[in-house]
């Protein structure tokens, strides 16, 4: 009996080293923090703020062109 809970504690072992060599993400600190995402959204809005006026020049075109080439349909 001693000889088979040897053989499953030895294979749970090597069970959870192929799986932590499979996740290296409890080892490692990788990901998006709240900080960097704060930061991407406040220079998506400033890119915003600071080009609005061609970005709305740009929507109005491209609408004007697609309602006067949807008449043609």
């Amino acid at each position: 009996m001693k000889c088979i809970i040897k053989k499953v504690k030895q294979g749970s072992a090597a069970l959870k080293e192929r799986w932590n060599r499979l996740t290296p993400g409890k080892r490692t600190a990788a990901g998006i923090t709240v900080i960097e995402l704060v930061l991407i959204l406040v220079i998506v809005i400033a890119l915003l703020l600071i080009f609005k006026n061609q970005l709305i020049d740009l929507i109005n075109t491209i609408f004007d062109k697609i309602v006067s080439e949807s008449s043609g349909i």
